[in-house]
């Protein structure tokens, strides 16, 4: 196993809220340890140009000037250990009982919503721009789903995550939360 990097200078404001390895204070911040480079660089521009809101994370996304800066510290949030999760395939499996477990794993067409792993990968696992969810707090999940579903929260591709959030009831969105929070 490849030895950690060491936390840029920059991080160290980042630690207070995400924990200096990236592992979250609930409430203060979600976890970031095992998403990808891309999408917390990404986050911190979006956070940075105004597109996504937070009072808290808008002015700390400020103190990350350059891409250099911000390279560095997305790649040592990225490089932190997390719990490792074995991915749940769908394979074979048609139907699902659970139907939260349906949700995740197949959708729901009838309603226009793909299951949540088409885009974060097995077992919420993430990749690229498509964040990680398992292990996620639920209530940072959950607060996000509830921002695309207000139109408070942008920056998705094509508004991908907004249409999904509009089509989901307050007791999807908990059980959703619930079940990749536990996923460790």
């Amino acid at each position: 196993m490849a030895a950690q990097p060491a936390m840029p200078p920059q991080a160290a404001l980042c630690g207070s809220c995400h924990g200096p390895q990236g592992q979250g204070v609930e409430p203060l911040g979600p976890r970031l340890a095992g998403l990808s480079s891309q999408y917390i660089q990404q986050q911190i521009k979006l956070f940075q140009a105004g597109t996504r809101q937070n009072a808290t994370m808008m002015p700390m996304a400020m103190t990350l000037q350059g891409d250099e800066v911000i390279g560095q510290v997305a790649d040592y949030f990225s490089a932190q250990s997390v719990a490792e999760v074995k991915p749940k395939l769908r394979g074979e499996q048609v139907v699902f009982a659970d139907p939260t477990e349906k949700l995740v794993y197949q959708g729901d067409w009838t309603r226009n919503l793909p299951a949540c792993v088409t885009c974060h990968g097995p077992s919420g696992l993430g990749g690229g721009t498509f964040p990680r969810l398992a292990g996620q707090q639920a209530s940072y999940i959950k607060t996000q789903l509830h921002a695309w579903q207000d139109g408070s929260r942008k920056g998705d591709v094509d508004g991908m995550m907004e249409h999904v959030a509009k089509q989901l009831n307050s007791a999807e969105i908990d059980a959703i939360a619930s079940y990749f929070a536990n996923l460790k």
